[in-house]
């Protein structure tokens, strides 16, 4: 197995479940495309996807793209972990990102040093509220791609 693949093919993590509403969400993230569930009838972006608009109960929807640029918000580092899948990897980080072109809606991922870096790869001391950050795509086993993050130059 090559270096550029140990963190994100066989590391037995947990991908996510898509349901309906979220499936588009996950779609565009396997094409390298960070893309938030907006509104037909108003514009209003929301995140988790649902059916309906909260703000005008609109059924209509399409997905824009967003530039995947945003801050921590605020982070954790899981001592212990909650699942065995992850106590290896202690201490690793979970961040919470506010994106930079919708302040309202907030993404959790991991803050990874490299895009085919772990979850790990991050030294906890770098974490920092507000800090800036980019998107990368991660593919885990089974071929699911999530969403990371990248810190970049402040």
């Amino acid at each position: 197995m090559s270096s550029m693949m140990r963190g994100t093919t066989d590391n037995g993590l947990l991908p996510p479940e898509p349901d309906d509403d979220g499936a588009p969400f996950w779609e565009f993230a396997a094409r390298g495309e960070l893309r938030m569930q907006a509104c037909a009838g108003c514009g209003e972006l929301r995140f988790p996807p649902r059916p309906c608009c909260p703000h005008c109960a609109s059924f209509g929807s399409e997905w824009q793209r967003m530039t995947g640029r945003g801050s921590i918000w605020s982070y954790v580092l899981p001592h212990p972990p909650l699942l065995p899948a992850y106590a290896a990897r202690a201490p690793y980080n979970v961040v919470v990102v506010e994106l930079a072109d919708a302040p309202h809606i907030r993404l959790p991922g991991n803050l990874v040093a490299a895009p085919d870096a772990d979850i790990d790869s991050v030294d906890p001391a770098l974490l920092c509220i507000g800090a800036p950050v980019r998107v990368t795509f991660a593919r885990l086993t089974g071929g699911v791609v999530v969403p990371r993050w990248l810190l970049e130059a402040s």
